[in-house]
């Protein structure tokens, strides 16, 4: 890392410059993940290479092959997962960093707290950052290495998702952690073009609308997964 660099990184700007592109690129990874995922509904093969296949198990082994033959099976996509975890420690690092700023720069808490522009959703991006952390941890070892998942199966996307799901304590978490992703991803995409300084009072409302579009079709569709399963509609 240069001078230059390291001096912009130490800079609020350069934190939230940070904050703003990793999140931006956890964002576009919550949206492939729930498309792929959504091939839960799909059920199976009916005809071709891939007959009586679950689609979703399919895809997830399509994943693993992922840059063959110049990597071999899961190393491309444990390359990708790498980047994905450097991502989310330099989001958490750089959201503490700006937090403590935050708190360096008002040591004396005003006597009255107003709520005139912070929302709801911006008011729990602190705890909301965490739950989420600590879904990504769980998620990796129950779906992704099985730890967490007795029933856990390498290569069976569906029935290990099912496992879990019908446990109603883990989809209740599920479900916790989803909520708490939308409120996540509602603020922190409205927030991203501040962040980065592209301001303009014309595009204020369209901005809005996309982070709120956005959040409510991530929330709704992953708490699917968790609903399905314990209404039996996955099974």
């Amino acid at each position: 890392m240069t001078q230059r660099s390291g001096r912009l990184l130490g800079s609020g700007v350069g934190k939230k410059a940070l904050m703003a592109v990793t999140g931006m690129i956890l964002f576009g990874f919550v949206a492939v993940h729930l498309f792929g995922n959504l091939k839960l509904y799909q059920g199976r093969y009916s005809e071709g290479p891939y007959a009586g296949q679950y689609q979703i198990d399919v895809y997830g082994e399509h994943l693993r092959e992922l840059g063959a033959p110049i990597f071999a099976r899961g190393q491309a996509l444990w390359l990708f997962r790498l980047v994905l975890l450097a991502c989310v420690a330099a989001h958490i690092w750089a959201a503490w960093e700006t937090t403590r700023q935050s708190w360096a720069a008002r040591p004396v808490k005003y006597a009255k707290s107003t709520a005139v522009s912070s929302t709801y959703a911006a008011r729990t991006m602190r705890w909301g950052g965490v739950i989420v952390g600590f879904y990504v941890l769980y998620h990796l070892a129950d779906l992704t290495l099985g730890w967490a998942n007795p029933e856990f199966v390498a290569g069976r996307v569906r029935d290990n998702l099912v496992a879990s799901f019908s446990q109603p304590l883990v989809a209740a978490f599920y479900m916790i952690a989803t909520i708490a992703l939308g409120l996540h991803l509602r603020h922190g995409l409205w927030s991203f073009f501040s962040s980065l300084g592209w301001v303009n009072p014309r595009f204020e409302r369209g901005r809005r609308a996309f982070a709120d579009l956005f959040a409510l079709v991530i929330t709704a569709g992953n708490l699917s997964f968790p609903i399905a399963v314990l209404a039996g509609v996955v099974s």
